[in-house]
This record gives C-alpha cells, sequence and structure tokens, in this order.
C-alpha cells in the first residue's frame, strides 16, 4: 500500500534519486529542505522550506504523514568540526524533537564512521569508536531513536559514491568521486598510504534499500554497503578505467584515520542487493566530468567543508568589528 511520506533533506545527496524512486512507485512524496547548498527546488513533487530546528513549522506537518525518512544533518568529519553547537543542534536535536513528536514510522541514514577505527570484520553489534563530533552525532542520534521508537530503521552508510539524480548537486567531497575527478583534471593519483579499509556504496542503492524496507515493513539498525576496499585498491581500479593516469603511492600517512571492513549479512538477509558497483559510480563521474557538463568543477559548493567553512569564515568577517557578536544566532545564519 503506497503512502505518505515526508522527506526531510530530501534536496540533497541521498535524497534527489530516493525521490524520484518513490514519486514513480506512486507513494505520495513531500520534501522538506532549507536548500543549503541549492538556490532553487524544480523537481515537480511537493515542497516544503523549512530548516530542522524550526520546530514549530515542522509540529504543523509532521502528523499528516505515515513515514519520515530523515536524511537533514551536516554530513562529514570536517563539516561537522566547523560549528559544533551547530552540529549538535542538526544532527541531534532535532532528531530526538522528532522521535518525542512523532509516532510513526521513521526512517534515519547514520553512518559507519561510528566504528572509527577496528581492524575486524565487523556487524551491527561491533562496538562503536567514533573519532569524530560527525561520528558522534550520528551515534548520539541513532542512539535515542533506538531506545526511544518503537518504529524505526537505521543505516549505518558506507562511503557513498556515483551520480544520483539529475537535479541535485554532485558530491567532490567523497573518495571515489574525489579520485576520479582528480585522475581526469591532472592525471596523477597521489595516494597516501592507502591501506585503510572503507565500506563503498553507490548513492543510489541508499534509496534502493529504504524504498525496500519502506515496503517491507523492515526496522531495526543495519548497516549498509556494497562491498569494502582499500584506499589504493579504489586508486588501481579508477587508473584501470580511465586511460593515461599515473598512479604514485607513497608512505606518508593518511590524516583520517579511520580503517573499518563492514559485514551487512542481516540488510543481505532481508532480500535487498545492491545494484552498482565501483565501476558503475567511476564511469558515471567520467561521463560528467569529460564531457564538461558541470560549469565549474573547483565550486567550493561540491565539498560540504570547503562551502561551510566559507559560509563561517564570510559570518565572522561580518561581525568583526564586534566580536561579541559572533554568536551562535549569527552563525547558524550560514547553515540555514
Amino acid at each position: 500500500m503506497n503512502s505518505k511520506i515526508l522527506i526531510v533533506g530530501g534536496a540533497g545527496y541521498i535524497g534527489g534519486f530516493l525521490t524520484d524512486l518513490l514519486d514513480t512507485n506512486g507513494h505520495d512524496i513531500t520534501v522538506y529542505d532549507n536548500l543549503l547548498y541549492e538556490d532553487r527546488y524544480l523537481k515537480p513533487v511537493k515542497f516544503i522550506f523549512g530548516d530542522v530546528r524550526d520546530y514549530k513549522k515542522l509540529g504543523n506537518i509532521i502528523h499528516s504523514y505515515d513515514s519520515i525518512i530523515w536524511l537533514a544533518g551536516i554530513v562529514g568529519d570536517q563539516a561537522c568540526a566547523i560549528h559544533k553547537n551547530t552540529t549538535q543542534e542538526v544532527n541531534v536535536d532535532s532528531v530526538k524533537w522528532l522521535v518525542d513528536n512523532y509516532k510513526g514510522k521513521i526512517i534515519f541514514t547514520s553512518t559507519c564512521s561510528v566504528y572509527g577505527i577496528n581492524d575486524d570484520l565487523i556487524d551491527e553489534s561491533a562496538k562503536p569508536n567514533p573519532l569524530s563530533h560527525y561520528a558522534l552525532s550520528k551515534l548520539e542520534a541513532e542512539s535515542y531513536i533506538i531506545r526511544n521508537c518503537e518504529n524505526y530503521t537505521i543505516f549505518r552508510l558506507g562511503t557513498l559514491f556515483g551520480l544520483g539524480d539529475n537535479f541535485s548537486r554532485i558530491r567532490l567531497d567523497l573518495v571515489v568521486n574525489a579520485l576520479v575527478y582528480k585522475a581526469l583534471s591532472d592525471r596523477m593519483l597521489p595516494v597516501n598510504g592507502g591501506e585503510q579499509w572503507r565500506p563503498m556504496l553507490h548513492v543510489k542503492d541508499v534509496a534502493q534499500a529504504i524504498k525496500f524496507c519502506l515496503e517491507n515493513n523492515i526496522f531495526g539498525l543495519y548497516n549498509l554497503a556494497y562491498k569494502n576496499f582499500r584506499i589504493r585498491d579504489i586508486a588501481e581500479e579508477i587508473s584501470s578505467h580511465i586511460e593515461n593516469v599515473d598512479t604514485k603511492f607513497t608512505d606518508i600517512p593518511f590524516e583520517d584515520l579511520r580503517n573499518y571492513k563492514i559485514i551487512n549479512n542481516k540488510m543481505l538477509s532481508t532480500g535487498w542487493t545492491p545494484k552498482y558497483s565501483l565501476k558503475d559510480g567511476i564511469n558515471q563521474m567520467s561521463l560528467i566530468i569529460k564531457g564538461e557538463r558541470i560549469k565549474d568543477l573547483s565550486n567550493i559548493v561540491y565539498s560540504n567543508e570547503k562551502y561551510l567553512q566559507n559560509a563561517y569564515r564570510m559570518m565572522r568577517c561580518s561581525f568583526a568589528h564586534n566580536s561579541d557578536f559572533i554568536t551562535t544566532q549569527y552563525i547558524n545564519k550560514a547553515f540555514c
């Protein structure tokens, strides 16, 4: 039975294809988003402009929906470290408010970054070892859902790659997408260390998994990934699909200490399987970049960290004449 669904953060990287997928399968979709990285929303679906911290606005609408898919959040280790108070409000406090005020189905996207460093092949029972404010915020939010919500599905996502829909911005701060861009722009792939493991997942497979769980009444906590790769394996795969690329491996330690391999047998046992390979993502990015379909790939909007760091810096400059005005209230404007 098709249902009324609110996709919070639906204008983002995951939400783009998810909105298309659910809409074309007959679900009644509404997107709620503050267009943080966008200046327009043109999809032919119902849209509500709003911030996840606007509890009055959310409180007036959430009870009209059978399910809420909560994709909204500040994403990435460095992006979340820019202003931790705002990260707490967006990534944690808003989720707690939702749980306390909504009794329908909640689908929440967390991250495998909660595992931090773990040399074992780990499933959902592994003890979390978060190394960043991003991972800590996601772990706190998912823990609150588990303790206080009866009808939920939480996905701990692997590192995403590839292209979603034709409207939402691409991400060039994700390892596969970034390395493809580097390979095509510089014909050089410098890889520091490269022995770190990451579970990888195509962005479209996130949408497929959400749809599958909605339509099959699946709930609980799930690792979600396609396959585990070392960073050097990703670089070698890219060089095998893009001609005239020089891959250079160094012993310089990579500053990101995360290292983990996950098992997603629990999710596979439901009947869901990933459809998109690493090769698919590489080819998608190559087509976009070589076809010059994006005017300025160096634009900071394609990096969460760079875009938010610039917004924060501009806000500080605006109030540099009186540092007392550099408060959370003003800084929040950069994230709304």
